[in-house]
């Protein structure tokens, strides 16, 4: 049970550290994962009845690091089934709620990660991120969700959505935290650069704005989203060198997702169909139509961008855009796997760092977000803004009204 190795792993640290054997930053802190991280001797289902019984023999990469670190697991947490959708509703074991409102949804995929930050479960919980699936989550439930560059964090024993999209991060309630258990996941340069103690400065940086009435969001910003980014904005303005319009290249290559996802899951939509939800099976079933050459040009494509990406960034360092540009529906309207509006898909396409830092609440009480992003591997630049923000901003992190 987690419960009891829970207990056992924190009483270890507390005997480590009154020992003086300090193992790092994380020794005894209690951290939560997202139930497609693997685990070895516990479950990992991604939440669908097709894996309900998989008990893995290894730790995913993060996981094994986190325990060097001297992390304490708490226990698996929900996801949209299979990380294929973006609401949290659809899952084997129920839909995640969202600590702010409970009758609305938390986004997803990674929503059971954010409603235990935000209801104060745990310091961090892992996520993962194809197309939103940290940053989506967290900005619904208030708390700061974070994306490296592809590639920084291992996604190695992370069941698969899309190999070429998938990315591996926390959650937490600041961005210094994030910071934090960003560094515990990966030896990697980029992430050893994010030192939450000297985070590099930001005033001589460049900030695109981002309009959300293009093509990278999914639709334009409701008032109350837009007045609140518009008041961040004034927050920033004196923080850096300028804030300035921009624009962003979409290509479409959105089908990659649904092919990749198809060919993981193949062998067990032929032969135990019935064991996903109906719209999970639907969404991976469409990737069955994208032939062998059509996949290899959407690789291409996604190759190039990469390549080129960089180029956008010219004309400023980092960019700025509503995380949401609506709130999260009630959870008996999230039907579709896919409901609800962001503006997070284009910075996985381009693999490029990008954190959602909570910047209001509305008047009916939901959390809104501000995503900072960066260019391929800048970062550290990105969570030195989001933590000169949260500075500025001056108050404490705001907890959630629960009720029983």
């Amino acid at each position: 049970m987690t419960d009891e190795s829970a207990l056992a792993d924190a009483r270890r640290a507390e005997e480590e550290l009154a020992a003086g054997r300090w193992r790092g930053s994380l020794h005894g802190i209690p951290i939560a994962l997202k139930d497609n991280i693997d685990t070895a001797g516990l479950r990992t289902t991604a939440a669908s009845a097709v894996l309900e019984n998989r008990v893995p023999t290894e730790d995913a990469e993060v996981v094994r690091r986190l325990r060097e670190a001297g992390a304490v697991f708490l226990g698996k947490l929900n996801v949209h089934e299979f990380g294929m959708g973006a609401t949290s509703t659809i899952s084997r074991f129920g839909a995640v709620r969202n600590p702010w409102a409970q009758d609305r949804m938390t986004g997803g995929s990674s929503g059971g990660s954010a409603a235990a930050v935000a209801a104060g479960f745990c310091f961090g919980a892992l996520g993962t991120d194809t197309g939103g699936s940290i940053r989506i989550p967290a900005a619904c439930c208030g708390v700061v969700g974070w994306k490296p560059s592809y590639g920084v964090v291992s996604a190695a024993g992370v069941v698969p959505l899309s190999t070429s999209l998938d990315h591996v991060g926390p959650l937490c309630r600041t961005a210094t935290d994030a910071a934090l258990l960003f560094r515990a996941l990966t030896d990697h340069p980029v992430a050893q650069a994010c030192d939450p103690e000297r985070p590099p400065p930001v005033a001589d940086l460049r900030i695109g704005v981002l309009p959300t009435s293009l093509a990278y969001c999914d639709r334009p910003a409701e008032p109350e989203i837009q007045a609140a980014f518009d008041a961040a904005l004034d927050i920033l303005r004196p923080l850096v060198a300028d804030l300035r319009a921009a624009e962003l290249a979409v290509p479409d290559i959105g089908a990659i997702i649904e092919a990749e996802a198809y060919a993981y899951h193949a062998t067990c939509l032929a032969t135990t169909p019935e064991l996903y939800d109906p719209r999970t099976r639907e969404a991976l079933l469409s990737g069955r139509a994208t032939t062998p050459a059509e996949y290899a040009e959407l690789r291409r494509r996604l190759a190039e961008y990469r390549a080129s990406v960089h180029r956008e960034f010219e004309s400023a360092d980092l960019m700025v855009v509503p995380t949401l540009t609506e709130f999260p529906l009630p959870i008996v309207d999230a039907t579709d796997p896919f409901a609800g509006a962001a503006c997070t898909f284009v910075f996985n396409v381009g693999g490029l760092p990008s954190v959602t830092v909570p910047c209001g609440v509305s008047r009916a009480g939901l959390p809104i977000g501000l995503m900072i992003s960066g260019p391929p591997l800048g970062d550290a630049n990105v969570l030195a803004l989001a933590r000169a923000y949260e500075n500025a901003v001056g108050q404490a992190w705001r907890s959630p009204p629960l009720r029983d």
